[in-house]
């Protein structure tokens, strides 16, 4: 008998709607330090890892002198707004219907470890998850595959295990190609249909709630 699918689902911006704190607190971390970007092009890169995003934006050198300085002041401007975040419609009972399909699930962050124990006790997930995975548990963040390889480790599976990665950015599409998994959209990222599409997604949903309602059509059905 085959095994079940790992589901690994990504938190933030997919099942809670953290995108828009999220690009405010690294915008008002980098101008405290004197590099100010438009939010627009900060939002655009919400869903890649904080170790990957200050060199995306500002490039190499802005990495090299305030990179480690702008990380620990985002987390310091996000902090305040976290009681902002709430689940996005449907939330929780996509995590159920996967589960009642018999499905493994991964819930998995770029972000750090205490935020995301602060919104799995918001979706009370904790009950549903098989295994649950930060930054803290890689080197290297989206759109590298560390994340999505350190879930499939956690279960004990293999490489080549079933697996799909459920998202809401470009860089979650990249990071489940580079990690051999296909990957689900929700538009809650902010990305046109045109570029999930062209990354590889292979289907796009406007809310959690519809992907819940629509996995019969998926590759968790």
């Amino acid at each position: 008998m085959a095994e079940p699918t790992i589901a690994v689902m990504d938190v933030d911006g997919t099942l809670v709607d953290s995108n828009y704190q999220h690009a405010l607190a690294w915008y008002r971390a980098l101008r405290s330090l004197g590099e100010t970007f438009p939010v627009w092009r900060i939002h655009r890169l919400i869903g890649m890892g904080g170790d990957q995003l200050v060199a995306a934006l500002g490039g190499d050198d802005v990495e090299r002198r305030i990179g480690d300085q702008a990380r620990d002041r985002w987390v310091a401007e996000v902090d305040p707004m976290i009681d902002e975040i709430a689940p996005l419609p449907g939330a929780r009972d996509l995590l159920v219907a996967i589960k009642e399909r018999g499905h493994r699930l991964v819930l998995a962050s770029s972000g750090k470890p205490k935020h995301v124990e602060v919104f799995l006790d918001l979706l009370d997930a904790r009950d549903l998850a098989d295994a649950v995975t930060s930054s803290g548990d890689v080197e290297s963040s989206k759109p590298e595959p560390d994340l999505l390889q350190v879930a499939r480790q956690m279960l004990g599976a293999a490489d080549d295990t079933s697996s799909v990665m459920v998202g809401d950015s470009v860089w979650d599409v990249v990071a489940a190609k580079n990690a051999g998994m296909p990957a689900i959209v929700v538009r809650s990222g902010g990305f046109g249909d045109d570029e999930l599409t062209e990354a590889g997604a292979v289907g796009i949903y406007d809310t959690p709630a519809d992907l819940a309602a629509a996995l019969d059509d998926t590759p968790l059905a």
